[in-house]
């Protein structure tokens, strides 16, 4: 049977990695914060972004998922018609 990694195990392995993807999404939002000709309206995609970061800092053993259907669409049961996808007869 394949050895369970702890969590010092899980956290020694990806901490870098983890610590790089934080610092690529702080240099993102900055660069949105610092960009001239900011919108006077809220624009959704960031309330998703802050309701993602939100999602993280919750100690939720399903966050990834969480996160998924933040930035997922509900489902429609036409989604077919809405992208025009023809759907192949069976003879």
């Amino acid at each position: 049977m394949p050895h369970e990694r702890d969590a010092t195990e899980v956290l020694d392995r990806d901490f870098l990695e983890i610590r790089a993807k934080l610092l690529e999404i702080a240099a993102s939002l900055d660069r949105i914060t610092r960009a001239p000709g900011r919108r006077v309206d809220p624009d959704p995609r960031l309330a998703q972004i802050h309701q993602a970061i939100d999602a993280l800092l919750r100690p939720d053993p399903d966050r990834a998922e969480t996160i998924q259907l933040i930035f997922s669409l509900p489902y429609n049961e036409a989604w077919q018609d809405v992208l025009e996808l023809a759907i192949p007869r069976r003879n």
